[in-house]
């Protein structure tokens, strides 16, 4: 009996098995993609290692303007679209040892949040801190800034894992030396605590430039400081 209801189990759990592990390879060779695609534009023009790397999901990739809006800052982007938590550390050594970076900026959780088979906020944490930790034992000295993920109004449903998320990040980037956190959402209300729609593309979930000309104006004075910072270092 046992048996046969264990079959039972298995044979209903099937497709959603099987529609998970499609997702997976698709996102696999999305990501397969991009990192083709990095190679190929560091042998193209190779960037100089101990610079800024900002690494995430689409938030960040759809950043395209962002080394140009940090200048004379030196900054890459190296974010991958549709990426999760556990994605950045399945990719680390290909993303922070290889450009050997001083200040990490990392976007990420949104998509772990809103996935089918999403985790519970302090498991999505577990994995940031994972990322952080593996920083502080490949370099100590090197600064992580977590860029807080976003209230966007497609996940209404989802704001107060969001929020719980972005706290315990906060806490423990108050805790651990060298980290610093970044919340974004500010520029993304009005007066009223309203979403700004006019930021956000038709999705209501990624943004228009002046979305990133907001971040702009919160993020960079951070880095300047980090920056000087680090280069003060001896």
């Amino acid at each position: 009996m046992k048996t046969f209801r264990l079959l039972a189990i298995l044979l209903l759990l099937a497709p959603f098995l099987s529609r998970a592990a499609d997702d997976a390879a698709k996102r696999w060779e999305q990501y397969e993609a991009s990192f083709k695609t990095f190679a190929e534009q560091d042998a193209a023009k190779p960037f100089p290692k101990g610079g800024i790397l900002f690494v995430g999901s689409s938030i960040f990739r759809q950043w395209t303007t962002v080394a140009d809006q940090m200048a004379p800052l030196p900054v890459l982007n190296r974010a991958f679209g549709g990426s999760r938590t556990g994605d950045q550390l399945a990719r680390f050594d290909q993303l922070v040892p290889r450009y050997a970076p001083r200040i990490v900026v990392y976007y990420c959780g949104s998509n772990d949040l809103n996935a089918k088979d999403a985790d519970a906020p302090p498991a999505i944490f577990a994995r940031f801190k994972e990322f952080s930790d593996r920083v502080r034992r490949w370099s100590p000295a090197t600064r992580v800034v977590y860029v807080t993920s976003t209230r966007s109004p497609d996940r209404v449903r989802k704001w107060e894992q969001v929020d719980h998320y972005n706290a315990l990040v906060r806490a423990h980037c108050a805790a651990t030396p060298h980290h610093h956190f970044i919340d974004i959402n500010p520029a993304l209300v009005d007066e009223n605590g309203h979403p700004r729609l006019e930021l956000y593309q038709k999705d209501k979930l990624h943004f228009h430039p002046p979305a990133y000309e907001a971040f702009t104006a919160i993020i960079r004075p951070v880095l300047e400081r980090l920056w000087a910072e680090v280069n003060a270092v001896k």
